[in-house]
């Protein structure tokens, strides 16, 4: 078992009242970031360590681990919290497919894929405890996920044959180099990259190799800005019509029920990643009625919903928060970084904008509830309630404690 588990603070002091909560009078409104991948999915940071480096610049008090189908990465993102002094929140992620609004056509919290639905986990108990059935599931997504993009690999290796870049690729030489165990369409991006910037030295020369590997059409990234290159690889190679695309099996999905299910039974509180808006103002088919979308996450039995706001519109981030705040459900902010782009964490909107004194609240407020739950299941006791909507008592509850365990924590 993990003994950094046995440092996070005790049950008895902090329900006693003993431990204050953050002065935000005195300090301001604390930062924090409640979904972030790492090494362990796909992610711009290069270790564990640099997240809590960057948290630590900025003055994030709160970080919250992300990653896909996997929580082999939070005996580290602990260790790291607790050398920093970052207050560590358990979260996972998922794809689940609905196969209804599938057939139907109706795209929810992916811009193009009808059915299909991310879904996170946040404040999962830790040490994590799950019964086996529910492991094995894991396991299997692991493994479709990988077998998917296996194929990728020597479909890649295919196509390449028929150019003289002279590169081939081992897919599990990839997976060992470059990933902790998931093998994503990002890592094969990164390792064409690599391997095309090592091979053909100067603008020219790399220039010529990625207009004959994009067929004829020359690069429209700047070569130096390699995460634009990775994903201009990734798009042309890998994605839907590309040469190298293989589409994913329903079995790389468990149904939203069973996500549900196993967020559950890992001690955790069910979380939609909302969509929001795009660059052009458009919604998915289920986001774009708001009062249908709130009705539908509750009768899922998902009272908890979450914002990337780097890719909506401040104006319109402002307004649909504050509609599902008043709605009764918790709302909690992130910056993913599971491109190769390595941004701050600091939170802001698209185009840069900032959030304001309330929405920064509301991330703190999020944030707090989050870590409240994961104290006191940890710890034995009932957290946020996911078998019924939540009070605002029940909230404002967790909410005042959830401050106090992060202060005794930084």
């Amino acid at each position: 078992m993990d003994k950094t588990a046995d440092r996070f603070p005790g049950y008895e002091p902090l329900s006693s009242g003993v431990k204050a909560g953050i002065n935000m009078r005195k300090y301001g409104i604390p930062k924090v970031n409640g979904h972030i991948h790492t090494p362990y999915s796909f992610s711009a940071f290069s270790d564990m360590e640099e997240p809590f480096l960057m948290a630590r610049e900025e003055g994030i008090i709160a970080l919250g681990i992300n990653d896909f189908y996997t929580v082999d990465g939070y005996p580290e993102f602990a260790a790291k919290a607790l050398e920093y002094r970052v207050f560590p929140l358990f979260n996972i992620e998922f794809m689940a497919l609905q196969k209804e609004e599938q057939y139907r056509g109706i795209r929810v919290n992916d811009p193009v894929n009808p059915g299909r639905t991310y879904l996170s986990g946040k404040g999962l108990r830790y040490p994590v405890s799950l019964p086996a059935f529910q492991i094995r599931k894991m396991e299997t997504l692991v493994r479709e996920s990988n077998r998917q993009t296996y194929l990728m690999v020597d479909k890649l290796n295919q196509y390449l044959a028929g150019t003289s870049s002279g590169m081939t690729f081992d897919a599990e030489e990839l997976q060992n180099r470059l990933t902790r165990g998931l093998l994503r369409e990002r890592h094969i991006a990164m390792a064409v990259r690599i391997a095309l910037t090592e091979r053909f030295r100067g603008e020219m020369a790399l220039t010529a190799a990625l207009t004959e590997i994009f067929g004829g059409s020359s690069p429209k990234s700047d070569l130096s800005n390699l995460a634009a290159l990775e994903n201009e690889i990734r798009n042309y190679l890998l994605k839907a019509g590309g040469p190298a695309y293989v589409p994913e099996d329903e079995k790389a999905f468990l149904s939203l029920e069973e996500v549900l299910e196993l967020i559950r039974e890992a001690g955790g509180i069910p979380c939609y990643p909302v969509l929001l808006d795009d660059a052009k103002g458009n919604f998915t088919d289920f986001e774009k009625d708001w009062v249908k979308m709130a009705i539908r996450l509750m009768n899922k039995g998902i009272y908890m919903i979450e914002l990337i706001p780097g890719r909506n519109d401040f104006h319109v981030l402002k307004e649909f928060v504050l509609f599902f705040r008043k709605h009764g459900f918790t709302v909690s902010f992130g910056t993913e970084h599971n491109t190769p782009q390595l941004d701050p964490l600091t939170i802001r909107c698209r185009g840069g904008a900032a959030l304001d004194k309330e929405l920064m609240a509301i991330n703190l407020q999020g944030a707090a509830v989050i870590a409240a739950h994961q104290y006191l299941v940890a710890n034995g006791q009932p957290g946020f309630p996911v078998d019924h909507f939540p009070s605002p008592k029940e909230i404002e509850k967790l909410e005042l404690l959830g401050l106090k365990v992060i202060n005794a924590f930084i």
